[in-house]
């Protein structure tokens, strides 16, 4: 490292205060709940979509007055909930699912609703119990379970008469198909969309990670919770964006029965940005390890010349547009220029600079030949439906727990509302049951977002309520903020519940008149802290998940997937097998990491969970890993050492590694043999990961060393 010139004092390491995290950008703190808005995620065309749909009945009611009318309205606004996106096929089956058991339920409940609690509260538990289940299946069937429970929570408001019950079950179900109609047959947004949105945020996110790391080359000296804070930060984004998007891609070729040219692009560009990241996370490795000041300015050189490239590249793939690829060309020759001095930062960019360039260009490669689905790649009913059910009914899974604690919870809130609540009184059950999560840090984010976007909310919608003061007014202001909500149900769950509650406020001042905007909003805002209260109480009472064996199991999880990783890229298969091996391997200790950071994170915002030992030890571990991960992948990528020597370390780090992720497995003994420029810093990271996890185990080994 150069010393600094005399004329200035050296530089301190610039510390830059993180933002809070959004579910997309999960951010460095992990003990920080990630509540931020990712104001990218607005869908304007899903709002107009979605508010038309519950306008348009809605308005028609107030001309001709009909009072079935609002059922169909009402329905029509809970589907577009339901309505998460994705394949046509899959949306239509839930949707269409939705609407038929959305109105038998509430047909059925008013008709139980005379009979009395002891029936009507276990039928609704019942149901509840397989609202909340059904998450096992999938995102849209758990937005369609938790749809329902807000259609028992208002069915069991009224009893029903045989015929009042068959009226409502069918303008339920018409009002429901009608939206389902709407979104996928007359407003039927472009099927690819979400898919290659999907792709352009896993771009988008390389380049934030560029410019994250060009931050931390431009430092004379980083500090080591620096590189940590930056792997926390992208590269779990990035990961979980590259899982997402493959989901997604996969989900729409089943639905497809077919690889189309279309999926068949965006499969190749994702699997450009996978291989990039795998490249950028070997040259942070480069840059943790205490370069000289050359290697540092060439490689913050190359990363200020890639950045603006992922950026136009992640614009393209969003915006569906073609690029000028002769005048993108020079700046593509031109990021990996001037680094000859610089071997190994010199052929990871060359690679990068490969990947980008196919990622730029819209066509398939030579010799793919998009066709149908292998066999087995539609998933049979069993196994995309009674499979999951199976598996996770077990009392270790948090799914179960949690379909349990909400049935159980609900029965006296059920009880105590139906006896003695009034008008608003269900709004308690349906917080108590949508707050409720399987992990006490979600069901605590959940609470506060829904406390907070509650009251900020309904103030809004008391004060537009005063000023709409004539039908039309309101009519006209209700379709307003349908619109302004579905739009924004992506950017936080807080700011769509902030959003949502003026709609809320004028809807029940509108069908449930001779109440006051500010009583509508006192109660709401009531009802909702004393359920979120609860909620939250109960995942700390009740058959709560411990965090701290959360994070034991997660860390095993992580260390043999970490042997794999090693035994893949330090003893690989001979021929082509190698880099596919390589490549599955570095996939599946990516996510292992990410689980185990999401372990962490529940932990450290659990009460009193935070400091546990094994916690602690686990955080130590997680960074130790990044680390490992790291100088595998740059080892993966460059030439290293061959002999007797290179093989014995090669075995113990491999042994080391799968022997931590054992229950009660043995240490192997250390090689007595110099390391080699190649594996000193892989052994020293190991012998920490060994020091921290089996501290005892360690000081024998290193004694007899």
């Amino acid at each position: 490292m150069s010393a600094p010139s005399p004329q200035a004092p050296p530089s301190r390491p610039r510390r830059r205060r993180e933002g809070r995290g959004s579910l997309g950008q999960p951010g460095a703190d992990l003990a920080r709940l990630p509540i931020g808005l990712d104001l990218r995620s607005i869908q304007i065309s899903e709002g107009v979509r979605a508010g038309f749909a519950f306008g348009a009945v809605f308005l028609l009611d107030a001309l001709v007055h009909w009072p079935p009318l609002v059922s169909m309205a009402f329905a029509a606004n809970l589907a577009c909930f339901c309505d998460t996106g994705g394949p046509v096929r899959v949306r239509l089956r839930v949707l269409t699912a939705f609407s038929l058991i959305g109105g038998l339920l509430w047909g059925g409940l008013g008709l139980i609703r005379p009979l009395g609690l002891p029936l009507v509260v276990p039928v609704a538990c019942a149901v509840i119990f397989a609202c909340t289940y059904i998450r096992v299946w999938s995102i849209q069937a758990q937005a369609a379970g938790n749809v329902l429970v807000v259609v028992l929570c208002i069915a069991l408001d009224r009893a029903l008469t045989p015929a009042q019950a068959g009226l409502t079950a069918v303008m339920f179900a018409a009002g429901g198909l009608w939206a389902t109609f709407l979104a996928l047959v007359i407003w039927r947004l472009h099927p690819y969309r979400p898919a290659h949105r999907a792709v352009a945020d896993v771009w988008r996110g390389l380049a934030r990670l560029v410019g994250d790391l060009e931050r931390l080359a431009a430092l004379p000296e980083p500090e080591t919770s620096a590189f940590d804070g930056h792997a926390r930060a992208h590269r779990r984004g990035v990961r979980t964006a590259i899982e997402t998007a493959r989901t997604m891609i996969l989900d729409l070729a089943r639905s497809r029965e077919r690889v189309s040219e279309r999926i068949a692009q965006a499969l190749l560009r994702l699997e450009s940005a996978e291989q990039i990241f795998s490249h950028l996370i070997a040259i942070t490795e480069l840059l943790d390890s205490a370069p000289s000041a050359e290697q540092r300015d060439a490689a913050k050189r190359f990363l200020r010349r890639l950045r603006p490239l992922l950026v136009v590249i992640a614009r393209a793939i969003r915006d569906d547009a073609n690029l000028d690829l002769a005048r993108l060309e020079p700046a593509l020759v031109r990021a990996s220029e001037g680094l000859a001095a610089e071997p190994v930062l010199a052929g990871l960019a060359e690679r990068i600079v490969g990947r980008v360039r196919i990622g730029a260009k819209l066509s398939t490669p030579d010799g793919y030949r998009p066709g149908g689905l292998d066999e087995g790649g539609r998933l049979g009913w069993q196994a995309r439906y009674l499979t999951p059910l199976v598996q996770n009914f077990t009392t270790a899974s948090p799914n179960l727990r949690h379909a349990v604690r909400a049935s159980v919870v609900a029965a006296p809130a059920l009880a105590g509302t139906l006896s003695y609540g009034g008008t608003f009184a269900h709004w308690l059950v349906i917080t108590l049951v949508l707050t409720m999560q399987p992990f006490y840090a979600a069901t605590w984010q959940r609470a506060l977002e829904r406390i907070g976007g509650t009251v900020l909310g309904g103030v809004v919608g008391a004060v537009l309520a005063h000023y709409a003061a004539t039908p039309l007014w309101q009519a006209a202001l209700i379709l307003v903020l349908s619109i302004v909500g579905f739009s924004a149900r992506q950017i936080s769950y807080g700011f769509f519940v902030t959003c949502l509650t003026p709609l809320v406020v004028l809807l029940v001042e509108v069908l449930e008149p001779g109440h006051s905007s500010w009583e509508i909003v006192g109660e709401r805002a009531a009802f909702t802290v004393f359920g979120g209260l609860i909620a939250v109480g109960s995942c700390l009472v009740l058959w709560p998940i411990w965090e701290p064996d959360q994070v034991r199991r997660e860390l095993r999880r992580a260390l043999s997937a970490h042997a794999e990783f090693a035994r893949a890229v330090l003893t690989p298969a001979p021929g082509a097998e190698r880099e596919a091996m390589i490549a599955t391997a570095t996939r599946n200790a990516g996510l292992a990491l990410n689980d185990l950071e999401a372990a962490l994170s529940r932990a450290l915002q659990q009460p009193r969970a935070g400091h546990h030992p094994e916690v602690e030890a686990a955080m130590v571990a997680d960074a130790t890993l990044r680390r490992i991960s790291a100088r595998l992948s740059v080892l993966r990528h460059t030439p290293d050492g061959a002999g007797p020597v290179a093989a014995a370390w090669k075995a113990w780090i491999v042994e080391t590694l799968a022997a931590l992720g054992a229950e009660g497995g043995t240490l192997p003994e250390r090689p007595g043999t110099p390391q080699g420029a190649s594996y000193a810093r892989l052994a020293a990271q190991v012998d920490l990961l060994t020091g921290t996890l089996r501290p005892g185990q360690a000081r024998a080994t290193l004694a007899t060393a």
